[in-house]
Order: C-alpha cells, then structure tokens, then sequence
C-alpha cells in the first residue's frame, strides 16, 4: 500500500494490550487495545451449521496486527502496517480507545453501539497538528469454500455503483474517489466501513491479497486538500446480508446483494419468496407455490408447442418419404422440410423453447437459493434440513463416494425428467432425440451439488410437466 506516514512512530505500548467484551442481542463483539480493533464478532441468531449445538458465526477470521477495524498508520520504509496501542475506556453502551503517537498527536475513537442493531457508529478525533490522518484497516481470510457463482471478498460502493474486487495473491488495487462503503464478506455475511463526513467528499482505498495465507485487506484514508479534519463520523455493518435488514440500515448497502446478470428476476423472486414465507413458515413450500405459479405463466406456450410437437409426430411418414426421395440431395430436401413445416405451421425447435425460455426464470433462481441468507439452514421436511445445501439422506453403514449420502430429492428428480420425455413427443431430428435422451443422466449429474431448494423447484416442474403432457396427449388432437 502506498500511503504517507504522519511522520511520527506510534507510543509504544507499557503493558499487554487487553481485550474488551461487548454484548448486546444480536451479536458478542471482543476488541483489543492494539488497533482498537475487533478480533471476534460472533452472531447470536446465526449457527455455523445446521446442528443445535454449532457454535455461533464468527465474522473475523483474521489475526493481528491486521485485524477489522485497527487504526494505524503505514511505515515510510517498509509500507507495513502499524497499529496504534489504544487505552480502552467501557461505558453503559460506548467503547471508547485512545491512543497516542510520539511527538504528542492523540487519536481517540468512540464506538456507539445499539442493542437490537447491527449499526454501529464510530467516531474517530485527531488532538494534535498531524498533517494526515490514521487509516483504517478492514481483513478477513475466506471462510467458506469459493465458488465460481457467489463472490467473497473486498466490495465497495463507489462512484461506477458496486464493485467486488477480484484479487490474485500479491496483488494490489488502490480506487481513488466518493465511496459510500467498504466491505469485505462472503456471500451470507459482510464487514463494512461507511463514510458520513461530508467535509470529506474522497477516500483512498488500497486493497491487497496478501500471498500465502489468503488475507484480504483493505485500508480505508480520507484524502483532503490543506489540514486534516480533526473528526470522522463513521457507520459500521457487521452483520448478515440480508435483504430487508440492509435496506433498513440504508447507504445503498443492500447492493452488496448482487445476483449478476439476474438480479432483475432474482430479487423480484427473493421478496415473493419472502412473501409467501409470511403465510407458510416454510421456505420449501413457498419454492413449490413459486413453481406452480410459474408453470401456470408458461402453460399457454408449453401448450402450443406439446401441439406442434405431436403435430411433427403425425408427419413422421410424410418426412421419412422426402428423406427416401431428396437423400441425395440436400438443398432441396431442406426445401421441401421448410415447405412442410410452413403449411403445417410448426416449428420444429419449437419443443425446446419452454425450457429455453425458463433458462432464465431457473438460473435467477439458483441464484437466489445460493447467495440468499434467507434460505441458509432452512428446513423443509423429513432429511432436508437445509435448503442451500444439497440433499443427502445419510443412512448409518452407507457411504457413497463422493457423494456419501444418497441424493434422494435428486434422483427422483432425474426419474421424473425421464418420464417427462418419454411421453413427450419423439423428435423428428434423429440426433436431437439422441441428445435428449441423455438430458436425464446429465441433468442429475450435475444436479448432485446443486442447493435441495433448487432440486424441489425442478421435480415439482417436472411433475407438472408430466401432469401437463399427459392432459394434452389425452385430450388434444
């Protein structure tokens, strides 16, 4: 990180620096005198695992002297980071720190806490005539296996909206500009700094990925012309990425819910679901009711294309004669095959186009089943005990490789999809009902990792589908 020093080296300090408890009822915060930062900050009402004994999530994973929330400055020399001895004063709901650089510069912050919020207010004195001000460190190593679809990491919200800043080890990014926070978490969780000094309209962010152990960290200064400010008016985020608690906190926080390219249907989706959740107390239930109503909204072209598809099924003498008479002759057989197909008026892709045009509908879902907090450690009946994860029913003596427990959910959704197609009009594409034929054995392949939630959502469709196909072959000409 490039970044002046004051000039100065911090008091070094005359005792072991000693760490500070704070408790309110959403969260068990434990600081340190050195930084005057936050070493642990465990969540009371979320578990690390599904089991009633997990112990409670704890957002730092990170070790001194780069922990969230240390104050310090950077050396000349070296660049390191050092973090200033801070005495710590308790009070009725405020933690007061203060600290003091040789030469006679005081820093003093003052944290406000709320008992029922994840808000914390931070204000941040400089007492002296330093030419520039302490920075603020924010760190955090992955806690949670990283996957191409969910980001962790550092985010911030700046001047061009959200970006989530990807990192290869060693590497460094600095952004120079407005910003209304800095964060780092996962995709359930987030730490986060958010500026509200108005007298302070840029920052200096330098972000790193420190080789070997996976650290992120970034360091958060006020960048001013002249004097520095003496004070700092700060919020602090530690808590979930939930949706509703984010929008109620403000500051555009709730951007650090980003589901890509399907965030217009995936967050629509999320607030049904939360909707339906009201009424149900069920998160599996409510994706069944969501998987019915968007069967409904498909039904009239699902319906027009099973009809044309047995429509094709019906022409299956007529096609095998043009392909005996034009074999040889290419151009005109596709001729002929066009001609066919337009007095008939069918299309014979037509049989894919529900599921292409679902495509979106099911990956803004997955989306939403993956990265939404609302669906972690959710229940929905007898073994599935979490919606985000995937289904295994584990049976004491039977271990699958791999996969260990037997994806139940999963493979009945592969049986229904294979029963869905074989009442299904036959293709006229030779190779195409080759391909489709495979679609099964694929499709539960890669189902086996996939969130339950997102596996109950395709075999309730897939019933459906089947029920839908079985109406129409029954009762449409």
């Amino acid at each position: 990180m490039k970044q002046e020093s004051i000039g100065t080296r911090t008091r070094k300090p005359l005792r072991q620096p000693k760490d500070v408890v704070i408790e309110t009822d959403l969260y068990k915060a434990v600081f340190t005198e050195e930084g005057g930062a936050v070493k642990a900050f465990y969540l009371k009402k979320y578990r690390e695992t599904v089991e009633k004994d997990s112990p409670p999530v704890n957002l730092v994973n990170a070790v001194p002297p780069v922990l969230p929330l240390a104050i310090g400055f950077t050396g000349k020399t070296s660049g390191s980071f050092e973090p200033i001895f801070m005495d710590a004063q308790k009070g009725e709901d405020t933690l007061t720190f203060i600290g003091e650089i040789e030469g006679g510069t005081k820093v003093k912050e003052v944290f406000k806490f709320k008992k029922d919020s994840y808000w914390i207010d931070l204000e941040i004195e400089v007492l002296g005539q330093g030419k520039d001000f302490p920075v603020i460190a924010l760190s955090n190593r992955p806690v949670l296996k990283s996957s191409r679809y969910s980001f962790q990491g550092i985010s911030y919200y700046g001047k061009d909206g959200l970006q989530e800043v990807k990192l290869d080890k060693g590497e460094t990014k600095t952004y120079h500009g407005p910003i209304k926070w800095l964060g780092i978490g996962d995709k359930y969780f987030m730490a986060s700094v958010i500026p509200l000094t108005p007298e302070v309209p840029e920052w200096q962010v330098s972000m790193s990925l420190i080789e070997g152990d996976g650290l992120s960290t970034a360091w958060l200064s006020p960048r001013f012309a002249g004097k520095a400010p003496q004070k700092l008016s700060l919020g602090l985020y530690f808590g979930p990425k939930e949706i509703d608690v984010l929008k109620a906190v403000d500051h555009s926080l709730a951007e650090a819910i980003n589901f890509g390219w399907f965030d217009v249907l995936a967050k629509p989706l999320l607030y049904f679901l939360k909707f339906l959740y009201k009424f149900t107390h069920n998160y599996g239930v409510a994706i069944i009711i969501v998987t019915v109503l968007i069967k409904i909204a498909f039904w009239p072209l699902a319906h027009k294309s099973a009809k044309a598809m047995k429509t094709m099924q019906k022409l299956q003498p007529r096609l095998q004669k043009l392909k005996e008479k034009y074999g040889d002759d290419k151009e005109r057989l596709n001729k002929e095959l066009l001609q066919l197909y337009k007095t008939y008026k069918i299309n014979p892709m037509s049989g894919c186009l529900p599921m292409l045009l679902q495509l979106p509908v099911f990956f803004a879902l997955y989306k939403v089943l993956l990265q939404a907090i609302e669906l972690r450690h959710a229940p929905f009946m007898l073994w599935i005990n979490d919606l985000s994860a995937p289904d295994r029913l584990m049976i004491p003596g039977v271990d699958i490789p791999m996969v260990h427990g037997i994806p139940v959910l999963t493979i009945l959704m592969g049986v229904s999809m294979w029963g869905q197609q074989k009442m299904s009009p036959a293709s006229l594409d030779p190779t195409q009902a080759k391909m489709m034929q495979f679609l099964p054995v694929i499709f539960t392949f890669m189902f086996l990792t996939f969130p339950s939630g997102l596996v109950l959502y395709w075999l309730v469709n897939n019933i459906l589908s089947v029920a839908q196909q079985y109406y129409i072959n029954k009762f449409t000409d």
